[in-house]
């Protein structure tokens, strides 16, 4: 059995390393669910009320 850096070795590591990828997942997963479209987004509309009393 050959061991590459950076694997996980132990049982212990192997869980771990399995649990980050679960959390990265979910992360990406609720970003993805919470991601307003571009095209969903408003454009600021500038006020120019006050110019009328000029």
């Amino acid at each position: 059995m050959r061991i590459r850096s950076g694997e996980p070795t132990s049982q212990g590591e192997q869980i771990q390393e399995a649990e980050r990828e679960a959390a990265r997942r979910r992360l990406l997963e609720q970003a993805e669910a919470e991601r307003v479209p571009v095209e969903d987004t408003t454009r600021a509309v500038p006020d120019r009320r006050w110019r009328r009393g000029r």
